[in-house]
């Protein structure tokens, strides 16, 4: 579904908009092109993951469910270039 659609026409939930928009709000200087896996798994990252998460409960069905990554939006993927966001 994803490669065949333009994502700017993609729409996972009725609120992607807020959702990015408190998102980029929240990690301004968070790189998505190429993430650092620290930025996603530390105690410091935790404790902002967790309560913008938090912000969308009883919005978005499952709202607390992980995801792969790529860490490396260039790059296809695999096992080293994936990491599990949850």
């Amino acid at each position: 579904l994803i490669s065949s659609v333009d994502p700017k026409f993609l729409n996972l939930t009725k609120v992607d908009d807020r959702i990015y928009e408190e998102f980029r709000e929240t990690f301004r200087e968070l790189r998505v092109d190429l993430l650092d896996p620290e930025e996603l798994k530390s105690e410091a990252a935790k404790a902002k993951w967790r309560p913008f998460c938090l912000r969308f409960e009883g919005v978005v069905e499952d709202f607390n469910y992980g995801t792969l990554l790529r860490l490396d939006s260039r790059r296809e993927y695999t096992e080293e270039n994936t990491i599990f966001g949850g």
